[in-house]
């Protein structure tokens, strides 16, 4: 079920400050599909939800679920939540504290009248699926925050609505219950071809989850796009920060040299993507840890080959993350963990020109 939000404004205010939550937001989620607003605390994102579920009444625009408008400024249509057909996990978990964790997981199939074993028969798998099988009698009130919100997100999925809004849903502090569960909920909402808005500010959760993501700031939608066309082609340096760690230098244009165009950065001169910009022109040179490639000190022939020397390294695993320091400036890389080298050291780097991004400045 496509979801349609029209030039919907919220604005709060507090004594004389007036506070643009959402500002004009135009946006349109495709039926069947994941789609994540991503942004910061304050961005815009958990208002948006609560709009379109009808628990914040936007000052002006216009909100379309399916065919039925559900809330509308001019025509004057403001359609209850509970007859929006919507499944929700909105931050914090709104969860009935006097009943069970069964019962708040099975409330939705009793108000639909299903027979008592498909409900006992759903809610198990529901429970099963966010590893909570075994507390169904517990107090929710007894549960830890991370727990609430697994409830949360079964009661949410248990009824298999056309559409679901999950702010935050995998907010818990336990890593491995988030990784999994991720993988999880990716597999489930695509199987089950559920409608879902997801709002987070993890840009991991974004990528992994998404057909499409937007990219909120100060209450508006920067840019919505793909999470491969966000994360590899985006001409914005919000939106590049967004959705994972890079490196930015101010630049100043050079010139253009067989198909790239030629920076001057901190890092020195450096061939990047082909834009069309002109001599003198501002830009902000970007490049992800990723496509950096260090090696020991064995300068080669070859464009973007500069010396740097190595501050720091952590390994996370896969990879070593280093600081690396080149002509008084920080260049955050990943090394291959079988690269012989150690702070302290100069080491070769490599840039691969179809990876420095050159950005508005």
């Amino acid at each position: 079920m496509e979801i349609r939000v029209e030039g919907l404004c919220k604005t709060y205010r507090s004594e004389d400050r007036a506070i643009a939550a959402l500002d004009r937001v135009d946006l349109t989620i495709p039926a069947h599909e994941i789609f994540t607003l991503l942004g910061p605390g304050g961005c815009g994102k958990t208002t948006l939800l609560r709009c379109i579920a009808g628990l914040e009444t936007p000052d002006a625009g216009e909100i379309r679920i399916g065919d039925d408008v559900v809330w509308s400024s001019e025509r004057r249509i403001a359609v209850p939540t509970e007859k929006r057909g919507l499944g929700m996990v909105l931050q914090p978990p709104a969860l009935w504290p006097h009943l069970s964790v069964f019962e708040n997981v099975a409330y939705p199939l009793h108000v639909r009248g299903m027979r008592r074993g498909r409900i006992r028969e759903k809610v198990a798998q529901a429970l099963e699926f966010v590893q909570l099988r075994g507390i169904e009698r517990q107090s929710v009130t007894r549960l830890p925050d991370s727990q609430q919100q697994r409830v949360a997100l079964a009661r949410a999925l248990v009824a298999e609505p056309h559409a679901i809004l999950l702010d935050e849903p995998l907010g818990a502090p336990d890593a491995g219950w988030r990784m999994d569960t991720r993988t999880q909920l990716c597999q489930s909402l695509k199987a089950l071809g559920i409608t879902t808005l997801y709002a987070t500010r993890n840009a991991a959760d974004a990528l992994i989850l998404s057909h499409t993501i937007a990219a909120l700031q100060d209450g508006r939608v920067i840019e919505a796009d793909t999470p491969q066309r966000l994360y590899f082609e985006t001409r914005q340096r919000y939106v590049a920060g967004l959705v994972g760690r890079i490196n930015q230098f101010p630049a100043i244009i050079r010139n253009q040299e067989h198909g790239y165009t030629l920076a001057r950065c901190g890092l020195g001169t450096i061939h990047c993507e082909g834009r069309d910009l002109p001599e003198g022109a501002e830009a902000m040179l970007c490049i992800r840890p990723e496509f950096i490639r260090v090696t020991r000190l064995e300068v080669g022939p070859g464009f973007n080959v500069i010396e740097g020397t190595i501050e720091s390294m952590t390994f996370i695993g896969e990879a070593y993350e280093a600081d690396i320091r080149v002509n008084g400036e920080r260049l955050l890389a990943r090394i291959d963990p079988d690269v012989q080298t150690a702070p302290g050291e100069r080491v070769e780097i490599r840039l691969d020109p179809a990876h420095c991004l050159l950005l508005n400045a």
